[in-house]
């Protein structure tokens, strides 16, 4: 992988659901101070940021957040980890999946049954990862690419629109309604070390991953920023907070009847991107342990042409399909391990 295929894993990871879910919950807490909790929120990332730069810069791991913890803290503390983020990995796929049907059967009919649609997806996923992971890289640079240009129509059409009256003051709310906020915006930057998870796949890792980390973050914190002002500028933060679908109340004040195929378009890519993603990072951590005999060494082969962790990515592919065959209370209640990792 490049610095830009790292930008693209790192922002991408972190730029996906929670940007069409958040912004009417943090609006309803701290009206237009979301403006600077959003800043605020980038800091503890940051701090982890640098944290997994210098690890990353010292010695670079494929599924690094399990070999870190298992040699430099204690083997349990890895083990326990590493079973909470490939429990959450998988369960995270399925979830993933689900609302990208919802939000492609908003748009369109469905040809086929929504979980077989996204058994497809996965499949499509699971190829891409297969054959090597600088075309997996390649192919969420493009989809990134391919989100910011829809971002980007969204917040140009929309800027003669906004009002800064009509948004009221950022710190309006005061600072207690603020920093209330910030557990929900942290949401937005959680990913944003992905990153770091293939650091023995990466051009000069010593460089690129910590230059990577701290442009995808910087990234993150500016796409973020100017979608939320365009939001509040256009409905106001009372609006914001009572939408369901606050990014599309936002954009059919602006785009009209043009506004569902954007964000739909938008909701699409950004689902598409965080899913390959997340398996890349969940593949990867099923590599580490056969690696270190925590799993059958099988699961650290490497496929002899595409160099790629072979068995491990088969098995996140089969995990993240199984999961599909579970009830969507029980995916939810699993979900919690992501609070503890």
């Amino acid at each position: 992988m490049r610095l830009l295929d790292l930008v693209m894993i790192g922002a991408g990871t972190a730029i996906g659901a929670s940007i069409f879910s958040v912004l009417g919950p943090s609006a309803k807490v701290a009206g237009s101070g979301i403006l600077v909790a959003v800043l605020i929120a980038a800091l503890p990332m940051t701090i982890f940021g640098l944290i997994y730069a210098f690890m990353s810069s010292a010695w670079p791991r494929s599924g690094a957040s399990y070999e870190w913890q298992r040699t430099f803290i204690h083997p349990l503390a890895g083990f326990v980890v590493v079973w909470l983020r490939i429990m959450g990995s998988a369960l995270l796929m399925s979830v993933m999946g689900s609302v990208l049907v919802n939000y492609l059967s908003a748009i369109f009919p469905l040809p086929i049954a929504p979980k077989a649609l996204v058994f497809g997806f996965f499949t499509l996923i699971f190829l891409l990862n297969y054959v090597g992971v600088a075309v997996a890289a390649r192919a969420q640079t493009i989809v990134m690419l391919l989100l910011l240009i829809a971002f980007g129509i969204f917040i140009g059409a929309s800027a003669p629109a906004i009002s800064l009256a009509r948004m009221g003051s950022p710190i309006g709310a005061g600072w207690t309604a603020i920093i209330s906020a910030l557990p929900l915006m942290i949401h937005l930057f959680l990913g944003i070390e992905s990153c770091t998870e293939i650091g023995e796949e990466v051009k000069d890792p010593e460089r690129n991953i910590p230059l990577g980390l701290a442009l995808a973050l910087a990234l993150s914190g500016l796409v973020y920023f100017a979608i939320a002002l365009t939001s509040l500028g256009l409905i106001g933060p009372r609006a914001l907070a009572a939408s369901k679908a606050p990014l599309l109340t936002a954009a059919q004040a602006s785009l009209g009847h043009w506004a569902p195929a954007l964000i739909g378009t938008a909701a699409l890519l950004a689902l598409s991107k965080s899913m390959n993603s997340i398996f890349l990072v969940y593949s990867r951590l099923l590599f580490a342990m056969g690696r270190s005999r925590v799993l059958p060494p099988v699961f650290a082969r490497i496929h002899p042409r595409f160099g790629t962790p072979q068995v491990a990515i088969i098995a996140a592919y089969v995990g993240s399909s199984v999961c599909l065959l579970l009830p969507n209370d029980l995916i939810f209640l699993f979900l919690a391990t992501t609070i503890p990792t």
